[in-house]
């Protein structure tokens, strides 16, 4: 059958987005004099700032094209949640504890009811994150932006010799996958044009759930990484964001052979069904199920498991810098 979808097709070239972010961090060669300068190279799932002991640490990130099917289904209570999630999971990844969060709101006009329910949103994945909202921004962008977009940053801390970046990730490490909610916040574009062609937001799941409630469930929180990383050895995390399984490669100069995945998501099986969607398109654009991933010595195995709810093991590290599904190269 001839292929019905894809990302590149519904508007965004993942390829030529990388294309994009490598051009502009070639120009970024500027570089602090004095204290508090940077750690680490630009690429890792968030920066970070040497404080002495310490590190700080930088991200931010957005709720994406999520937000239109919030607006189409008039319902902003979880995509607050989202903002905050798609921050502290890329800390949680290094082992970074997030303390602090300012919010970015740009609308084409302020309507209170649902800055109200965005706030609710934002609110309870401060909860579940354990960090203050210190402050933000909303701008009126008439005729500038249609809708609404979201997004934040983040500010983390961590002392300097519990940081995990990836570098002791090592060939026989064991891959241990995390549960994800569902589709999170990353291939909406893909998504949404999938439902909308076939019978819209509106459409009955095998669960009783809407096409609409399942893509509006929110990003899963991670926050039992720091906890996990204080009583087992990890060698390095990876939050499985836009891009899918290619992340990883963002972590280690090493491979990653996916051997046994994580069961799909409802949700994510009927737009790969709907779509028509072959599994190299579905594991770089969608989490597939899995939202994080532990890369361990296989000493911490059986205890990372028994910690964190909905992991499994999925694979190993391998020595060739790629990444596998089933034997098969995902790219």
């Amino acid at each position: 059958m001839t292929k019905k979808y894809s990302y590149k097709e519904a508007g965004v070239d993942i390829n030529l987005e990388a294309d994009g972010v490598k051009a502009l961090i070639h120009q970024l060669s500027y570089k602090r004099t004095g204290e508090h300068g940077m750690v680490g190279d630009v690429g890792h799932f968030a920066g970070m700032i040497d404080f002495g002991s310490k590190v700080l640490s930088l991200c931010t990130d957005g709720v994406g094209t999520k937000m239109r099917i919030a607006d189409d289904l008039q319902d902003w209570t979880t995509v607050g949640i989202d903002c905050m999630a798609m921050n502290v999971n890329d800390m949680y990844v290094m082992n970074i504890e997030p303390i602090a969060f300012v919010d970015y709101i740009a609308t084409e006009g302020i309507d209170t009811e649902q800055m109200i329910q965005i706030g609710v949103g934002l609110n309870e994945g401060a909860r579940l994150s354990n960090l203050n909202i210190v402050g933000g921004e909303t701008a009126t962008l008439k005729g500038m932006i249609n809708g609404l977009d979201l997004a934040g940053t983040c500010l983390g801390v961590q002392d300097k010799d519990k940081v995990v970046t990836g570098e002791k990730v090592a060939p026989g490490d064991i891959i241990i996958g995390v549960a994800s909610t569902g589709v999170h916040s990353n291939g909406y574009t893909l998504a949404r044009k999938v439902a909308e062609e076939n019978g819209g937001y509106s459409t009955i799941l095998p669960s009783g759930r809407t096409v609409g409630e399942a893509l509006l469930v929110p990003t899963r929180i991670y926050s039992e990484v720091l906890d996990v990383c204080s009583k087992a050895v990890v060698h390095g995390m990876c939050h499985v964001t836009g891009g899918g399984l290619l992340n990883f490669l963002r972590i280690s100069s090493y491979g990653f052979a996916i051997e046994d995945p994580l069961e799909v998501p409802e949700i994510l099986a009927w737009i790969a069904e709907k779509g028509d969607l072959e599994m190299n398109e579905l594991y770089r654009t969608f989490n597939m199920g899995m939202g994080f991933v532990f890369i361990v010595p296989k000493e911490s195995v059986e205890a990372v498991l028994s910690m964190v709810e909905g992991a499994k093991v999925v694979g190993r590290v391998i020595e060739e810098h790629k990444v596998t599904l089933k034997g098969v190269e995902i790219n």
